[in-house]
């Protein structure tokens, strides 16, 4: 099993959740996260000035078994892409084990 974690652009969270229910990855968790990024320059709207160091994204968590992997990898990397500074950053680690707390059960099988 692997633990993918993906930090996007909230502009793009529709469309990742879409494709991510398309490969029937159907149980994710996300959350807003604040981030720094490469981007040092600030924007002037209507005559303020906005920093644009502190960059407001999305943190998804998604477990899935190993053959899941890959399809989940791909549609993310699809649907998040915009070719900008910014577009995100996906991390995978291992999972040991799984459980499903109503069920007890474990493996695969927890996490489905």
């Amino acid at each position: 099993m692997k633990k993918i974690e993906a930090i996007i652009r909230k502009s793009k969270f529709d469309d990742v959740k879409e494709a991510l229910h398309q490969v029937e990855v159907n149980f994710f968790s996300y959350w807003d996260v604040t981030g720094v990024g490469n981007e040092k320059q600030g924007h002037v709207y209507r005559g303020i000035s906005y920093s644009t160091t502190d960059i407001q994204r999305l943190h998804l968590s998604i477990v899935v078994s190993d053959e899941f992997l890959g399809r989940t990898v791909d549609a993310i990397l699809e649907t998040a892409y915009s070719g900008k500074v910014g577009d995100g950053k996906i991390f995978i680690s291992d999972i040991i084990e799984a459980y499903r707390i109503r069920t007890k059960e474990n493996g695969k099988e927890g996490i489905k």
